[in-house]
């Protein structure tokens, strides 16, 4: 038996495959990613390319195109957030609250005891303060994105960025440059402005330590560190798996487990 969690975002899609384990009773065998294109439905088929599973469990905004793709096996959809705390748990079962942020959404999750959910908050009307907006602001420095949160960290004095909007924002930066800001300053200032942001989404659904942090924004090193130093965590309380954009493809192969009874 092989089970296979996707997760299809806006951004990326992720596989994960689960398989039974003589020692372990459960175990991660394969683990892919791609970018999810203007064409998911062929992402997704490439996706699984010679790891066809007995069944799947799709999450994320692409999960019902995983349904109407006839794949062969049965194919069920977890929530998202759902997804993410089991995805969390499994790699830190002390977690108390998960803190997801992706390419175009943000979920802040409260956990109850066992990994239930107990409340969360969910951005994704907007790209504000997500891996778009770091990917948007990067282009007025004419970097990457996977280059942007070291650049900020060479940042000392970081003006205030008013405005969430990633196209006003984009306007600000571009103002500051004009009045003589060093630009890193200014690039540590829009990583300042995500993190306002997240830790009110935070503290509005009950933030406890441990506190998760996963998604393809934990792996920019300005955005962990200012985070760190908002809320007073340590190595302790903040934790980041290995692989933080896994973990909701990783939460629907957990899912697909468990449902089995």
């Amino acid at each position: 038996m092989r089970i296979a969690g996707i997760d299809i975002g806006s951004r990326s899609m992720e596989l994960v495959v689960r398989e039974p384990d003589s020692a372990s009773g459960w175990t991660t065998t394969v683990q892919r990613r791609l970018p999810t294109t203007f064409d998911p439905v062929r992402q997704c088929r490439l996706l699984l390319e010679d790891c066809m599973p007995d069944r799947i469990v799709a999450t994320g905004y692409g999960r019902a195109l995983v349904q109407d793709m006839d794949l062969g096996v049965p194919v069920e959809t977890v929530t998202e957030i759902r997804a993410h705390a089991l995805g969390a748990c499994h790699h830190f079962p002390q977690a108390r609250t998960v803190l997801d942020i992706g390419g175009q959404d943000t979920k802040a999750i409260a956990l109850l005891a066992g990994g239930k959910v107990g409340r969360f908050e969910m951005n994704d009307r907007c790209a504000a303060g997500t891996g778009k907006f770091l990917e948007y602001t990067a282009t007025v420095f004419q970097m990457d994105v996977a280059s942007f949160g070291a650049y900020a960290m060479l940042g000392t004095e970081a003006p205030v960025i008013n405005s969430m909007c990633t196209v006003f924002a984009e306007t600000e930066a571009t103002s500051l440059m004009a009045q003589g800001v060093k630009p890193e300053n200014i690039a540590l200032g829009l990583h300042q402005s995500i993190v306002r942001r997240t830790v009110n989404m935070l503290r509005r659904v009950g933030l406890e330590f441990p506190l998760v942090f996963a998604g393809g924004v934990a792996n920019n090193p300005c955005i962990r560190d200012l985070l760190a130093r908002e809320l007073g965590a340590d190595n302790g309380s903040l934790l980041i798996p290995d692989e933080p954009d896994m973990g909701g493809a990783l939460g629907a192969a957990l899912w697909g487990v468990t449902s089995l009874g």
